[in-house]
């Protein structure tokens, strides 16, 4: 079976460096996949290309074999319909307050929705989440790890199959990262594909069908997840590896 993304010989660079280098390596559909290795190695790069966000200097990222590329504006539109990213950051607009943050991925894909369908399928999401704050505020008025909550909501909101994780958990305490942990489970169960960036090694062994260890802009290696389940050499060696 064709791979749902491929990556085919890309490398992307800033005017500075060489972020990733020829990388090719293709993610299965309804799998989870975990992109892990060293701080600045070039993992949240190849995240963000998979997820066509980047643009490669070399090399094609395909959707069910589709160049991103060549994709048309429906086409286009139907893979950030069925994709959704959840960045480290958050990289909520924080010139609009938390509703409009929300509403918006809805109007876009949903436009047939009426307003008391987006609410509704809003509130349901944030239930799902924990979050029950004021959502006529703006991002920077709440913490870290509210703003990660959000994130993740808004990422839930259009029911994705594709899920882009960088880093989800950060910034939460340990109920409320369980909380989405779970939720992504679920997700998972039900046959999502998840490709996802993780330094908790204790994650990576609860979510990861495969693991691509990137070092250098480079793939060093891949396993996969019963791997490190049955070897703790190798457990050790992806712990060593993502805490450089």
């Amino acid at each position: 079976m064709e791979p749902l993304i491929t990556l085919q010989d890309v490398s992307f660079s800033t005017q500075q460096e060489e972020l990733v280098r020829r990388i090719s390596y293709g993610f299965d559909e309804g799998k989870a996949t975990a992109l892990v290795g060293p701080s600045g190695g070039g993992k949240s790069t190849v995240l963000k290309l998979a997820a066509g966000l980047l643009i490669p200097r070399t090399g094609t990222v395909c959707f069910r074999g589709k160049d991103l590329a060549d994709m048309t504006r429906g086409e286009t539109l139907e893979f950030r319909r069925e994709s959704a990213v959840v960045f480290q950051d958050s990289a909520l607009w924080a010139n609009q307050n938390l509703y409009q943050n929300l509403e918006l991925p809805l109007r876009v894909h949903f436009p047939q929705f009426s307003k008391g369908e987006r609410e509704n399928r809003m509130h349901q999401v944030l239930a799902e989440v924990g979050y029950k704050k004021n959502l006529f505020i703006r991002p920077a008025q709440l913490s870290m790890g509210e703003q990660k909550l959000i994130a993740f909501a808004r990422a839930m909101l259009c029911r994705p199959q594709l899920l882009f994780l960088d880093e989800w958990t950060e910034s939460l305490d340990g109920k409320a990262a369980q909380r989405l942990i779970d939720l992504v489970k679920v997700h998972k169960g039900m046959g999502s594909t998840l490709i996802f960036v993780s330094h908790d090694l204790k994650l990576i062994k609860t979510l990861a069908d495969d693991i691509v260890m990137i070092q250098g802009g480079e793939i060093a290696f891949t396993i996969t997840g019963e791997d490190i389940a049955h070897d703790e050499y190798l457990a050790q060696h992806i712990e060593q590896g993502i805490a450089l």
